[in-house]
Formats: C-alpha cells, sequence, structure tokens
C-alpha cells in the first residue's frame, strides 16, 4: 500500500500575483508622472501687456470682542445696541463691505452669538471668523 503524499504530481492552482503587481506600480508610476504633463497639452503664445496694477481691495472691517464682553468697530468701542446701526452706516457706504469677527478665546459664546447677529441684521454677507495657529 502506497500513501500519497502531495507531490510534484499534482498541479498547483494558485496563481503568483508578484508579477502582476510590479507591473501594475509601474503602471501606476507612469500615469502619475504624465498626467501632469498632460494638462498644458495645447501651446499658446500670450500677448505681451504693460503692467496692469491690481484691484483695489478694501480692508475688511474689524468687529471685536474682548474678553469683559464690550464690542469694538474698528478700534473704537461700540455699545452691543449701536453696533448694528453702525454696521448698516459702513454698509451704505461700500455694498461690498467685508467683516472680520475677532472674539477672545474666554469671552462668553452668547457675545460672540449676538455680535454674529448684528452682523447679518446689518445686511452684511461677507464675514470671516478670525482664529489664530
Amino acid at each position: 500500500m502506497s500513501f500519497s503524499t502531495q507531490d510534484s504530481d499534482e498541479v498547483l492552482s494558485e496563481m503568483n500575483v508578484t508579477p502582476l503587481v510590479d507591473v501594475m506600480l509601474v503602471l501606476l508610476v507612469v500615469f502619475i508622472v504624465t498626467a501632469p504633463l498632460m494638462t498644458n497639452a495645447i501651446k499658446v503664445n500670450l500677448p505681451k501687456t504693460d503692467a496692469v496694477a491690481a484691484a483695489d481691495k478694501k480692508d475688511p472691517v474689524v468687529v471685536s470682542v474682548d474678553q469683559d464682553g464690550k464690542f469694538y468697530l474698528a478700534k473704537s468701542e461700540v455699545a452691543p445696541e449701536s453696533l448694528e446701526i453702525s454696521l448698516k452706516d459702513v454698509k451704505a457706504k461700500d455694498p461690498e463691505v467685508r467683516v472680520q469677527l475677532q472674539a477672545d478665546t474666554n469671552v462668553n459664546y452668547g457675545q460672540v452669538a449676538k455680535a454674529m447677529a448684528s452682523i447679518e441684521r446689518s445686511g452684511i454677507t461677507k464675514i470671516s471668523v478670525m482664529t489664530s495657529k
């Protein structure tokens, strides 16, 4: 009686995928290198002109809330009730006004919410909240 062990008589049914992975990695590297080169496929000779001044970007209006909850509009203290009126005046002078909101870390969130509500009610839509890194 002979016992058969798995010798070389049987066919291996597993495929070696190592060469396939190597080929795919090479193709991936080629694609990554050539993809940025295909974005500028059309060559255009642009005309030369004189330098033009950039459009004037006006500085944004800064609304600040300090640690005591006091409101400031462009470095001058403003009562919380009159912040909205002052911002409406600023918007009347410049409809494209931008506002930067700065609030102290220790200030009550309610004060910041009041400032944001005043900015919104004044009709100003371009607002950015300033933070530090």
